[in-house]
This record gives C-alpha cells, structure tokens and sequence, in this order.
C-alpha cells in the first residue's frame, strides 16, 4: 500500500458542525462557528485579536495593508519561504528585500538582518519554517531600534513556543494558514489573522468586512455601517469555520500524535546522519517543536534526487519543497537584482520532506526509515 506525503486528518465531527451552520441560516461567516474559532485562539495562546480568514495568503496580504505599505517601501523577507510571504507585499507595492537561511536552519539569519536595513525598511517578515521558532528577541530588538514592523509567518506554526511565547503572537501581527497540508485545516483552505498591537484592531476589523465598519454596527456601536476604508472579502464561511472548529477540539489529540511520529523518525534517523549521510532538523533550545514536518538535508541536489526516486519506487512518497524566491522568474525579470543567498540555495536544493500526518502508522515510519537506510547503504 502506498505512503502518501500527506493526508488530512478528520476528526468525525467536521460534517456534524457543517450541518449545524447550514440550519443556522447564516454561511456567510462572522457567525457562531466563526467567533469560537476565533476566541479559541484568543484564550488558548493569549492573543489580543483573532481574525479568520480565506487563507493564509489573505491573512499576509490584510497584514501588509494594516502595516500602511507604499510604492518604494522595502520588505525583508527569507528567500526560502512560500510566495505568499513575499507576493502579499508586492501587491502594495513594496520592493522585496530578500534574507538568507542560517547554515543549520532554513529560518531567517537574525545575525544577518541589520545589514539589509535601510531608510526605506518598513516591515520584517519572519517565517517559522516547519513550525520552529526564528531567533524573535534579535529580530524584535533590531526592528525596535530601526522602528520597523514585524509580520510573524507562523502559517506551519500552530501551538509552537519561542521562549514560552505562542509563535504569531509576538510580532506586531502574525498570520496562520489551514491549507489541508498543515497540523490542522479548515476544509483545505482557511487562515487566521492575529493583530497584538492594538493600534490595528479596529481598522483589521474594517479591511476583513470589504472596506465597511459593519463589524461595529452588529455590536452596537454605529447606528448604520459604510465604506469607510480598504478591504476585501477575506472572511470565510461558517461552513470552513465549522471544520475547522471540529479540528481544534482535537488540537491535542493531533499535536501528541504528529510528535510520536517525529520522534519515531529522528530517533530512526539519528544514526545515519550520525555518518554524515545527511542533516536532520534543526531545534535550536529557544524553540519547540509542533511536528509540522520531518525534513532530512541531502549532500547534494543528485543525491536529494535519487532518494526521492528511491523512495517512490518503494511507494513512499517523499518531496522537496521551496525553490529560492530572489532566484524566480518573476522577481529576477521585475527587479533584476543579482544576490548571493548560498544557504537558501542550499536548502532549496538539498532538502527533502518525509510523509507526515496523523494517520500514519508506525510500521509506515519504520518502512520509510528502513528504506532510507538502504538507500544510503547501497550507494
């Protein structure tokens, strides 16, 4: 039987919840599914405003209106992260400012992130790739100093901790995706939008309702509600709110599981990278780890190449991930900026994600472990 890369996992009570926002008699959203949701995350991580939206990308991109991005403006962001880090600036006008992995994680190097400011620097977006802390103390000292606003990409970050902190939750705004490849989905598609510095509440607000202050006037506090701002659609429906919610009352239930199976993996592993055959994840000690996704860094790309097709040869389906943004087709022919970013390269070139979900079984990590094994052997 095949080991897919990944699977969504269902709690049994997403169709029920569906049902019930059906009989509701409002779908569009903002209803009963979407406040406890939303007052979920606001309770469990301390969060001071919660936000649901379509996707993660919509999550980014209401970020980069509330942060006030113009033409000119200069965004730092990772070269080895997924377009929607980098495209929900663009879309303002921002020019993107790419930022090089560490040698040993493929998050953001805070060492090397004042030399890329300049007057024009308006916005930092760390990413938590694989759900593992950035160095937030550094990023956050340097971004005080230059007075600078920080995006969180905490979108494969849920229920992770930088010094205790819930990820998301300690830049000015953090953004979450429920795309069905994370820990936990809304139906395959949802975000979440978290806004910890009160001066953006009430205008978040305003931007998720199309531009209008309805928001208030469902509460009561404007007799009559208009246009009064920018915006878009970006709130979900009670249908995705309703999935979603049905995976969150399982949150610990997912969260134990994906952690066994990553440390059946590292623990499988550990020897052979031992040898030097390959890199295993990176937990630096300020970081916890929510068993996003088991990664092995390869020697080379050939070698990266090989195993993938070793392992879909055997029926585990193993796959890269990002390729280097300031590398693409649509940043070199619109900007046309040559930058040295070695350490992206690396990862792109090199890493390779395991099958991870929660319905994996432990016979399906040791196969892929076992396989690994002979792959490496046998060269």
């Amino acid at each position: 039987m095949r080991i897919d890369f990944n699977r969504p996992f269902l709690t049994g009570k997403e169709a029920h919840y569906m049902y019930q926002a059906v009989y509701t008699g409002k779908l569009s959203g903002n209803g009963v599914f979407t406040k406890k949701c939303q007052r979920f995350f606001e309770e469990r991580y301390g969060f001071k405003k919660c936000i649901l939206t379509t996707s993660g990308t919509d999550a980014l991109e209401m970020a980069a209106i509330l942060c006030d991005v113009k033409p000119g403006d200069e965004v730092i962001v990772p070269s080895y992260t997924f377009v929607s880090s980098a495209l929900a600036f663009v879309r303002e006008g921002a020019k993107i400012v790419f930022a090089d992995s560490y040698a040993d994680n493929p998050n953001i190097d805070a060492d090397k992130l004042e030399s890329l400011i300049t007057e024009k620097t308006k916005v930092i977006v760390p990413v938590h790739y694989a759900g593992v802390a950035c160095d937030m103390d550094k990023i956050m000292e340097i971004a005080e100093r230059h007075n600078i606003l920080v995006v969180e990409d905490a979108a494969q970050a849920i229920d992770s901790y930088y010094k205790g902190k819930p990820l998301g939750g300690i830049g000015h705004l953090g953004c979450f995706s429920f795309h069905e490849t994370k820990n936990i989905t809304a139906g395959g598609e949802g975000g979440l939008l978290c806004v910890n510095d009160e001066r953006f509440i009430r205008r978040a607000e305003i931007i998720w309702e199309k531009g209008t202050n309805r928001a208030e006037f469902f509460r009561g506090m404007v007799n009559k509600y208009g246009w009064v701002d920018t915006g878009s659609s970006f709130l979900p429906s009670e249908i995705n709110s309703a999935f979603l919610w049905a995976q969150l009352e399982n949150l610990n239930m997912i969260q134990e599981r994906r952690k066994h199976l990553w440390n059946l993996y590292h623990e499988g592993l550990r020897a052979l990278a031992g040898k030097g055959y390959f890199q295993l994840p990176d937990i630096p000690p300020y970081a916890t780890n929510n068993a996003h996704m088991f990664y092995l860094v390869c020697r080379s790309l050939e070698e990266r190449t090989a195993l993938i097709s070793y392992l879909k040869e055997k029926d585990a389906l193993a796959v890269f991930h990002y390729l280097s943004l300031h590398k693409s087709d649509y940043y070199t022919s619109h900007c046309g900026e040559v930058v040295e970013l070695p350490n992206c390269d690396r990862f792109a070139d090199c890493l390779v994600r395991l099958p991870m979900y929660y319905d994996l079984k432990d016979e399906d990590v040791e196969f892929v472990v076992n396989t690994i094994r002979d792959f490496f052997y046998g060269r």
